[in-house]
């Protein structure tokens, strides 16, 4: 059997993600795949960097937290581009606390529409889940 959480166990895993990453973090958009992990250097074409708000995620509830306030940027490169991965870093965009997949409406962290430099590209939707194993 596999260790289990209770769901205030599982939100606090949760709130610690945000609280790792800090206020302000980055999220950028880039093409091709994402490096073998966090630690590893950033591929591909930077698309887009977003500024996230200070608070940028709902607290935690029932084991699911949700992104708070508006999520967007301004496209640096691409025409017609979809990105592959996307990547949320630390305010000072060093560090690399999360990446996942990334494309237009699809993906772990999806973007609203190809994206061409000088746009504004938005992400709608992103929502971190703790499983209870």
């Amino acid at each position: 059997m596999a260790l289990q959480y209770s769901v205030t166990v599982n939100n606090a895993r949760l709130d610690a993600v945000e609280t790792a990453s800090g206020t302000s973090a980055k999220l950028r958009f880039y093409t091709g795949s994402a490096p073998a992990n966090c630690a590893a250097a950033r591929t591909g074409t930077l698309l887009v960097e977003m500024a996230l708000p200070a608070d940028w995620m709902n607290a935690a509830s029932a084991g699911s937290k949700t992104k708070l306030g508006a999520w967007s940027g301004t496209a640096v490169a691409g025409a017609g581009a979809t990105p592959g991965y996307a990547c949320i870093m630390d305010s000072a965009g060093t560090v690399c606390h999360i990446q996942g997949t990334s494309g237009v409406g699809s993906g772990d962290i999806p973007v609203d529409g190809t994206i061409t430099s000088g746009q504004t590209v938005t992400c709608s939707t992103f929502t971190l889940n703790a499983a209870n194993t």
